[in-house]
C-alpha cells in the first residue's frame, strides 16, 4: 500500500532539523540535525525514498526570514514542500520544552495532519518587485527620519516656518535655503541635515521612476491599471498589492481578504454577548499600512467635485465599467467615513474601517466583480 512520509524541517539560517512522521503507524523517525543547505535536505529525502520505495514524501516548514530558496530547490528536485504559516499551527498549552528537534517533529505531525494552512509562493519575478517596492519603503522611511532630524535641529534653536500652513512645499525649502547660523558648527551641522533630506528625496524619486518601469511591463500594467482607477491609489501602491497577493482568487470572498489584511475586529463573543475591539492587525502589515494611507488619501478628495487630472489621467484607457466601480467605491467609502463620524466615531476608527471597505473594493476589482 502507497503511503506518505511527512518531513518537517525546523529551518534556521546555520542548521536545519528534520524528522520524517508515518501516519498510518503514528510513528516518528529520521530526526537529524545537518547544515543549512538544500543539497543535504535532498539527499536525506533521497535515502528515505531508497528505503521506503513504496511511500510518497511531503516536506514542510515553517514560513520564516530564510524566505523561498528551500522550497524552490525542492520543487526543482521534484521533491513536494508546502510553506506553512506560523500563525495557523495550534500551539499545545503548558508545553514549556522548546527545542529544534522537537520543533521538527510537530511540523511533521502538523503536516500529517493537515492542521496548517500553507503560505502563498510567490513567482521570482513577483518576490523581486515586492523586494524592490519593499526597499523604496525603506528609503521612505529614512526620508522621514531626515526631515525629523533637521525640523528638531531648526525647533532648538527657536526657528519654526510660519510663512505656510505645509512643510516641505517649495516655500518651505526657499526658507530653509535662507537659514543661516553665527556659530561655524552649527552652520555645518544645519547643512548636512538638509543635504541628508535632499539625498534621501532624491533616491525615492529615483526608486519611484523605477517603480513605473517595472508597473509597465506586461506581467503587470493592465491590473496596476485598473487599481489606479481608484483615489488614493498610486502606481507604487496597486505593484505593492500586486507583487505581495499574487493571485487574488485564492481568496474566497472580500471578507477573507480584509482579515489577510489585519483590518477585521476582533471578537471575543460567547452566548448573548457580543464583544468586538480593535482591529487584529494580522497578516501583512505592509499591505495594512498602504491601504490606510490610501483611505487617508481618498478622503482628502471632494466627493461631489470633479475629478484631479492625476486621476482622469490614471483612468483614462481603463474599461468604462472598471472607473464606474472605482467612482462607486469612492462615494461609497466617503458615506461610510461621514455616517461613522456622526455617530461619534473617532476619525482614525473611520479611517481604518474605510480602509476595510477600500480592501473589498480592491478585491471584487481584481476578481472582476464590479457588476
Amino acid at each position: 500500500m502507497n503511503t506518505v512520509t511527512h518531513i518537517g524541517i525546523d529551518v534556521h539560517k546555520d542548521t536545519y532539523s528534520l524528522c520524517s512522521f508515518n501516519f498510518s503507524a503514528q510513528k516518528s523517525f529520521g530526526q537529524t540535525r545537518i547544515a543549512s543547505k538544500s543539497s543535504l535536505v535532498i539527499k536525506y529525502v533521497r535515502k528515505l525514498q531508497k528505503e521506503h520505495p513504496e511511500c510518497t514524501v511531503l516536506c514542510g516548514y515553517e514560513a520564516g526570514p530564510t524566505g523561498y530558496g528551500l522550497y524552490r530547490d525542492l520543487a526543482k528536485a521534484d521533491i513536494p514542500c508546502v510553506i506553512m504559516a506560523p500563525t495557523t499551527l495550534p500551539k499545545a498549552p503548558g508545553n514549556h520544552i522548546k527545542t529544534d528537534r522537537i520543533d521538527a517533529e510537530e511540523l511533521a505531525r502538523h503536516l500529517a495532519w493537515g492542521t496548517y494552512s500553507a503560505v502563498h509562493i510567490p513567482t521570482p519575478q513577483d518576490e523581486a518587485v515586492k523586494n524592490y517596492t519593499r526597499l523604496r519603503n525603506t528609503r521612505k522611511k529614512a526620508l522621514g527620519r531626515a526631515k525629523q532630524n533637521l525640523l528638531s535641529f531648526l525647533l532648538r534653536h527657536g526657528r519654526c516656518f510660519t510663512e505656510g500652513k505645509n512643510s516641505w512645499t517649495i516655500a518651505h525649502y526657499t526658507w530653509l535655503k535662507g537659514q543661516l547660523f553665527h556659530d561655524e558648527v552649527d552652520q555645518e551641522t544645519f547643512t548636512e541635515y538638509l543635504q541628508e533630506v535632499h539625498d534621501q528625496q532624491e533616491k525615492v524619486d529615483r526608486y519611484n521612476q523605477r517603480i513605473e518601469e517595472l508597473a509597465a511591463l506586461d506581467a503587470y500594467r493592465d491590473r496596476v491599471s485598473r487599481l489606479r482607477c481608484f483615489r488614493g491609489i498610486e502606481t507604487h501602491t496597486a505593484l505593492s498589492f500586486i507583487s505581495e497577493i499574487g493571485d487574488f482568487s485564492r481568496f474566497a470572498n472580500s471578507q477573507q481578504f480584509s482579515s489577510f489584511l489585519g483590518l477585521v475586529p476582533k471578537e471575543n463573543s460567547s452566548g448573548q454577548r457580543e464583544r468586538r475591539g480593535s482591529i487584529t492587525k494580522a497578516g501583512n502589515e505592509r499591505l495594512r499600512l498602504l491601504l490606510i494611507e490610501g483611505a487617508k488619501s481618498t478622503l482628502r478628495s471632494n466627493i461631489y467635485g470633479k475629478k484631479s487630472k492625476r486621476l482622469l489621467a490614471r483612468q483614462k484607457g481603463n474599461d468604462p465599467d472598471v472607473i464606474a466601480y472605482a467612482d462607486r467605491a469612492n462615494r461609497r467609502l466617503h458615506r461610510v467615513y461621514n455616517n461613522l463620524v456622526a455617530r461619534g466615531v473617532h476619525h482614525n476608527k473611520a479611517t481604518v474601517a474605510v480602509a476595510r471597505e477600500l480592501s473589498c473594493f480592491i478585491w471584487g476589482m481584481m476578481n472582476n466583480r464590479i457588476n
